[in-house]
């Protein structure tokens, strides 16, 4: 054997693999079928500004360990996300809180958000939600869901409200305080240098392969490794033997704008159905330093998502965890089970939708049970 691990992806659970295996003294290779490292967390520098390829990442924890751990490798600055949403020509902070309420129902105090909460709220109280939109408004009432859920999340999921199941919105934040930060943790920025010199850091000393698709040459690559950590979809490295897994995909449409603040926030939601797309990121606004804006130089970068029905020649993003898909997931991971050779990892490993202070944690477990054995 060659390799002890050869890593397929070179996405963020795979950078923390390998970073400690090698520092283990293991040989590893990772490789890549794009022509770039850092997976979906991928930032590219234009014009002075981090543009965040694959859709907005903030890095968020409560895991000291965690947090420790990836500070290693870049500084973090001290982005703190406030997110607003766009309805109809008005602008509501998210998540939900007293600035919120204050908007639509021009209240003051908590004890009289509460009470408006409980009085939209009432007609659903003895309700057992049979779909997201019975579950939405149970929990916050019919104007919060009219108005701030229900266009997004039948743009983000493609279907109605009363069409998705009701474990999808478990709960929502609701905060009787001022407070408009999005992440409820301790620990939030994005690094200063973006995260693609992160995960560079990282992978320093690691044998890397870009442009090499593991399944063109999946014979040699098995052969010359003594493991296989697989970190694309579970059901196309079993060939959609029992048949694929459903995602949802996004689609980005980035622009660079002559002007220095295209809407004066990093992130706006459009919940409002009239918009085809889901939310606008102003890449800039993520990392606002001095340094930063000076070299923008009046220009700004904006992307539109779309969410979009996912086709194998499509980029995965969120899984549809229902009944049916966790059903089919069950009979791959008993697959996996089986198979000495390979082990699987990450949010299309795993079919789970992980943040990435969880990627981290579980990539962090992992090299440490393949370390003491």
């Amino acid at each position: 054997m060659k390799y002890d691990y050869i890593l397929v992806g070179a996405g963020l659970y795979s950078a923390v693999c390998a970073q400690k295996l090698h520092e283990a003294g293991k040989k590893v290779l990772v490789i890549e079928k794009r022509n770039h490292i850092a997976g979906n967390i991928y930032t590219e520098r234009i014009d002075g500004i981090d543009v965040h390829k694959y859709g907005a990442h903030i890095f968020h924890t409560n895991d000291i360990e965690v947090w420790n751990y990836i500070r290693q490798f870049g500084e973090f600055n001290r982005y703190t996300n406030t997110v607003v949403a766009f309805y109809k020509g008005e602008m509501y902070s998210l998540p939900f809180n007293m600035y919120t309420f204050n908007k639509l129902w021009g209240v003051i105090t908590p004890w009289e958000a509460k009470k408006k909460l409980e009085e939209e709220t009432k007609d659903y109280k003895d309700v057992e939600p049979s779909n997201l939109e019975e579950q939405a408004i149970k929990l916050v009432g019919k104007t919060i869901y009219e108005r701030l859920i229900k266009g997004y999340t039948e743009k983000q999921w493609g279907r109605a409200c009363t069409d998705l199941p009701a474990f999808i919105i478990k709960r929502l934040p609701l905060r009787l305080t001022y407070d408009n930060n999005y992440f409820n943790a301790a620990f939030q920025g994005i690094p200063f240098d973006g995260y693609t010199a992160l995960i560079e850091k990282m992978l320093d000393g690691v044998e890397v392969m870009l442009n090499t698709d593991y399944f063109d040459n999946k014979e040699h690559f098995d052969e010359i490794a003594e493991k296989i950590i697989f970190t694309g979809p579970i059901d196309r490295f079993y060939e959609y033997k029992y048949g694929e897994l459903e995602y949802r995909s996004v689609r980005f449409e980035t622009e660079t704008l002559d002007t220095d603040n295209y809407q004066g926030n990093a992130v706006v939601n459009y919940t409002d159905k009239a918009y085809p797309y889901t939310r606008i990121i102003e890449h800039k606004w993520f990392n606002p330093s001095e340094k930063a804006l000076k070299e923008s130089k009046g220009k700004t970068i904006i992307s539109k998502e779309y969410s979009s029905t996912w086709t194998v020649s499509e980029e995965p993003y969120y899984p549809v965890n229902d009944k049916k898909n966790e059903e089919l997931y069950k009979k791959y991971l008993e697959l996996s089970a089986i198979d000495d050779k390979v082990i699987f990892g990450g949010r299309l490993g795993q079919y789970k939708y992980y943040d990435m202070d969880k990627v981290i944690s579980e990539a962090l477990a992992l090299s440490k049970r393949l370390i003491i054995d």
